[in-house]
């Protein structure tokens, strides 16, 4: 397949890397002011990953014109922009996977929808999700991950086109469910690293359990499958997001209580803003995502927090 992957983050390097391992004609873009662009212009590396010679550079977004596939991974709060930039380009019958996770702050968006939205009626929309680290990936750790789409034929070539000894794919059942899980995981992932800069660590079991109910019950509300929290894009996620030493949340949410600086994207210091307001239209209470958000954003004592949050009555705390 001639693919066209844009993003030239740590995720978007990976799937270049990963899609021309197993056979495809890649092209990766980035943007011409990107420091992690010119660097791979110049050395065709990063920190991370080294790119083989049989991989297309670009800095021209007009490449997408001539490939079947389109994968993007970027920032989740940066694809209404990147839609509106690739609007002039009027591409019409192409494969849109969308390798990232978030929630539109504001509108509360999919990012499926925000593609649908914005695109030709005669593309089509597929997301790539699940558990995973790049490093690990990249030494030749497998691991398990989802595509899913509301088109089947589309779900069924990605699967069979992009599986190899290294991924395995899984057909999502629930785009909805699936979208929400994943982007969830990223606040938990983030209570997670709170729990750890605060001593804490004992209370992830409690942290996992809740917070997978937490979203069964906004998925549920959303019109999806509570059971999709408990699949590979939430709870079999936490494991990468929860404990390990290479999730930019958890280690996001540790550096924010210990008053350390860090700079890396944490996705769910925003997707947390998305999830309180599909709370508040669902009618649906999420006691972990407010504590996320009051400690973030609203400058409350995260100590006061945490143990207050497993401090509160669990009765009822798993019924429907």
């Amino acid at each position: 397949m001639r693919i066209f992957v844009i993003g030239c983050g740590r995720w978007g390097s990976l799937i270049t890397w990963y899609l021309d391992h197993i056979g495809h004609q890649v092209t990766l873009y980035g943007r011409r002011d990107s420091a992690r662009m010119q660097r791979f212009l110049e050395k065709r590396k990063n920190d991370l990953l080294e790119l083989p010679e049989s991989v297309q550079l670009t800095t021209e977004l007009s490449g997408a014109r001539e490939t079947e596939v389109i994968v993007i991974s970027i920032g989740s709060q940066g694809l209404q922009g990147l839609m509106d930039e690739l609007k002039p380009l009027e591409l019409r019958d192409k494969i849109f996977v969308l390798c990232m996770k978030g929630l539109e702050i504001g509108t509360g968006r999919r990012l499926s929808q925000i593609a649908g939205d914005n695109l030709d009626p005669s593309n089509r929309v597929a997301v790539w999700l699940g558990p995973g680290h790049v490093q690990e990936f990249y030494r030749g750790i497998p691991n398990c991950m989802v595509i899913d789409s509301e088109d089947l034929a589309v779900k069924k070539r990605l699967v069979a086109e992009f599986s190899s000894d290294l991924i395995r794919f899984y057909y999502g059942a629930d785009l909805l469910g699936n979208e929400v899980g994943a982007a969830a995981k990223n606040v938990v992932g983030i209570a997670a690293g709170m729990l750890d800069g605060a001593g804490l660590t004992s209370l992830k079991g409690a942290l996992m359990s809740r917070g997978t109910r937490e979203v069964a019950r906004l998925i549920r509300a959303m019109g999806g499958s509570e059971l999709s929290a408990y699949g590979l894009c939430h709870l079999g996620d936490y494991e990468a997001t929860v404990f390990s030493r290479y999730s930019h949340n958890r280690q996001f949410g540790e550096s924010f209580v210990r008053g350390e600086p860090y700079t890396k994207l944490a996705e769910g210091y925003y997707t947390v803003r998305a999830m309180l307001e599909l709370g508040d239209r669902y009618s649906v209470e999420l006691p972990i995502c407010r504590a996320v958000y009051c400690i973030l954003y609203e400058n409350a004592d995260w100590e006061q927090v945490l143990r207050g949050l497993f401090m509160r009555d669990l009765k009822g705390e798993f019924e429907p």
